[in-house]
């Protein structure tokens, strides 16, 4: 049952962002990654993992370049098959290749950082809860990935795509803070 409600959100959640206008997208987009710069846990992380955002999705390649001159350790997802995502380091964007699921991913010669060494992590959703709980694309990559590692995690997205709350099953974890283009709400509650 679970299942199907989040397929139907997921469909509901594409056609609401495909319908967002193109001047609340460059705004929000804006608004994101100042509130994601101006995080102390950003300054304090040596290094970072966030994903290439693509389409309507909110703006990381901005805050990718931005660590890249800060002179951070910058990481990107490789989906690998069985469920697995790894991050490898890269010193410049251009060295991004697409890969089978037609993102933008690290090359495979890249340096593989551990998810253990990860400081700061970008957190994609196609939405979020006020409690910081998210609904992906529903691969599961996420939750397996982050299981393993005690990085700051920092869920994008855009204001008119915050819930008061989205379905979640045992094995969904939330994020430390969820930033959009009007603010950065940090979750109370311990996520010991």
């Amino acid at each position: 049952m679970m299942n199907a409600e989040k397929a139907a959100l997921r469909q509901l959640l594409i056609a609401q962002t495909e319908d967002l206008p193109r001047e609340y997208i460059t705004e929000s987009d804006a608004g994101i990654f100042n509130n994601l710069i101006r995080l102390p846990e950003f300054a304090a992380a040596e290094t970072i993992f966030s994903y290439y955002s693509l389409q309507r999705e909110p703006d990381t390649v901005k805050f990718l370049e931005y660590a890249l001159r800060l002179g951070k350790t910058v990481t990107l997802p490789v989906c690998l098959k069985s469920g697995i995502m790894e991050a490898r380091a890269v010193s410049s964007l251009s060295e991004l290749s697409e890969s089978g699921y037609h993102l933008l991913e690290p090359l495979a010669s890249m340096h593989v950082v551990p998810p253990e060494a990860l400081d700061f992590i970008v957190v994609p959703a196609l939405a979020y809860d006020l409690e910081g709980y998210r609904l992906g694309r529903g691969g599961g990559y996420y939750d397996r990935f982050l299981l393993k590692t005690k990085a700051y995690t920092a869920g994008i997205t855009r204001e008119r795509l915050i819930y008061e709350a989205l379905p979640r099953e045992v094995h969904d974890m939330p994020v430390h803070c969820v930033v959009t283009e009007k603010t950065a709400r940090p979750q109370i509650r311990s996520l010991a």
